[in-house]
């Protein structure tokens, strides 16, 4: 079953962008960034994508 996530189109706040750009400079991968973040994978990704961030996949 899915993860389920309270934040629901919540806005980023800045702590959490900086971490985002934190977290995909040092190579984690886009479920434990999101993990980290409490926030979706959908969402992270579209953020990262907005900054032009790439977070890498697992492989």
């Amino acid at each position: 079953m899915a993860e389920r996530f309270e934040r629901h189109r919540q806005a980023w706040t800045s702590d959490e962008i900086q971490k985002l750009h934190v977290l995909a400079k040092k190579g984690m991968a886009l479920k434990a960034i999101a993990r980290a973040l409490t926030r979706s994978e959908e969402s992270t990704r579209d953020r990262a994508k907005l900054d032009g961030l790439n977070i890498s996949k697992l492989h």
